[in-house]
């Protein structure tokens, strides 16, 4: 029988610990999405190590070999993602801008997940900029991917609350376990055909 799951790649760049709470979402009968290759842009990282001992097949691309050609390294990838008919793609710590023609054509079908309550804090560094901005509530946001830095559109978020006596570890560590409980299902939803982009906004189809 064939499989109705969608083929779905994650790309890393480190340890991969969303990679791996996707990969244990995967595991039950009736998650939507079969993790079907991992990609990396440095072999020494982590993550593929994790990939290979669940049997998931894994790649390295490394950026460096393209010099500053974006376009080849993001054209590099989609070849690898073509050859194993891969139909959603989860950014998972991937540290690297990806190109507007890789973007537009994964548009709706690639998702990512960040450390802050978007729109606020993008980019690097949120925890220790909200320790410093002196925030309430942080957390971590998941989005579709679009060629403006952690500009996609919002599918879901959590927030925890910043403790007085809160560090930047204490912290990430809070946010980090609400990220392996959001990415699965935020994967969940789009695998199963459950979002649809109007705008700005996502909404359930």
């Amino acid at each position: 029988m064939v499989s109705s799951r969608k083929k779905t790649a994650i790309l890393i760049s480190g340890r991969g610990s969303n990679m791996a709470a996707l990969i244990e979402a995967a595991k039950a009968s009736d998650y939507p999405a079969e993790i079907a290759l991992v990609l990396s842009n440095k072999p020494e990282a982590g993550g593929l190590a994790i990939a290979a001992a669940n049997g998931i097949a894994t790649a390295v691309i490394e950026h460096k070999a393209f010099g500053k050609d974006r376009a080849a390294f993001d054209a590099a990838m989609q070849a690898e993602l073509d050859r194993h008919n891969i139909e959603l793609v989860c950014l998972a710590g991937f540290m690297r801008l990806l190109s507007a023609g890789f973007c537009e054509h994964w548009f709706g079908r690639m998702i990512n997940i960040h450390p802050a309550i978007l729109p606020a804090f993008k980019g690097l560094d949120t925890h220790a900029r909200a320790l410093e901005t002196g925030v309430k509530l942080h957390g971590c946001t998941t989005h579709f991917v679009t060629p403006g830095m952690d500009e996609g559109q919002i599918i879901g978020q959590a927030a925890v609350p910043v403790r007085d006596d809160d560090t930047e570890a204490s912290l990430a560590a809070r946010v980090l376990a609400e990220e392996h409980k959001l990415y699965p299902e935020a994967l969940r939803l789009l695998a199963s055909g459950a979002l649809r982009i109007s705008g700005n906004r996502v909404l359930r189809a």
